[in-house]
This record gives C-alpha cells, structure tokens and sequence, in this order.
C-alpha cells in the first residue's frame, strides 16, 4: 500500500518576496532616471555652449566685413539688428543682404529658455542660461555668474553663462 503525504509542493513567490523585488526595482529605477535627467541637463548646457560660440565665430566674420557688430534690439529676448537691413530673430538666417553668416541663428534647446544678445557695435556679449548647477562654468574663472547678469532675460531667470568679444568681459 502507498502512502501519501500531508505535505504539497508549492511553487511560486511568497508576498513579501515579491514587495522586495518591487522595492529593489524601484530604487535603481529612481537612481537611473536621476542620472537621465542629469545627463539631458548637461547635453543641452553642451549644446548651449557650442552654439554660442558659433554665434560669436559669425559675429567676428560680420565685424571683418562691417568694422562693427550689429547691434541688438534690446527687449527681452536682445535680438541682433542691422540698420537698414533687418532685425534677425533667434531661429532666423543672420545675414546683411550680402552675405549668409549663418543660415539659421540657433534656438535654446530647452523650450523655456531662448539666448540673450548686447551690443552697442564695438562689443557683444552673448548670454545663455546654463541649468546643470554643478556645470564646470561655475568653477572659479568659469563664464558662470552665480545669480546670473542684471539685465539679462533668458526665459526662466536671468542668464547666467557669458561669451564676449575679445575687447569687452562679461561683467
């Protein structure tokens, strides 16, 4: 005769082991997101930085042909004017009529923020907002301002990241 037992197998995952998987999976995909967004943050200060020195490089090309930079319009977003010609908005072709020193001055990355520019023509200065607060600008002798530059719009806050012509500093 055979014998059976009381005891059954069970197979599967008991209710606390399962909350403790969830929990794990929950803190590395908290930690992963964090560095994401990090990582979003500083590809778009990259990309703020490259463009702005593209813009700089124009301008320098704009001053060898005019002996001036062209001047900005002021307001909140310091568009570049040429009398005479246009004022060329940020998205636009930067050109004198002439000649194309850019097919299409470059936006801000973020949808929130768009670039700042100052001239009376004998200097510019370009302004960016720079959101990473651990940026390697805000080192000492960066182009990073700590509470940004008076003056200056670039959407969110003030702009706190500076490029300038060679004749003029930022501050």
């Amino acid at each position: 005769m055979k014998q059976y037992s009381n005891k059954t197998m069970k197979f599967g995952f008991t209710l606390i082991e399962l909350l403790v998987v969830v929990a794990i999976l929950g803190i590395l995909a908290s930690v992963g997101l964090g560095q994401f967004f990090t990582a979003q943050k500083r590809g778009r200060d990259t990309q703020r930085k490259e463009s702005l020195a593209s813009i700089a490089r124009a301008l320098e090309m704009y001053y060898n042909d005019h002996k001036q930079y062209p001047l900005s319009t002021g307001g909140n977003e310091g568009n570049i004017m040429i009398p005479g010609v246009a004022t060329i908005y940020w998205g636009g072709e930067f050109t004198d009529g002439k000649t194309t020193y850019m097919k299409q001055l470059p936006k801000d990355p973020a949808d929130n923020a768009h670039y700042f520019y100052m001239s009376d023509g004998t200097n510019f200065k370009l302004y960016a907002w720079i959101e990473h607060e651990n940026d390697s600008c805000f080192l000492p002798g960066g182009a990073c301002k700590e509470g940004g530059y008076l003056g200056t719009n670039c959407g969110p806050t003030t702009c706190n990241y500076c490029l300038a012509s060679a004749n003029t500093s930022c501050d």
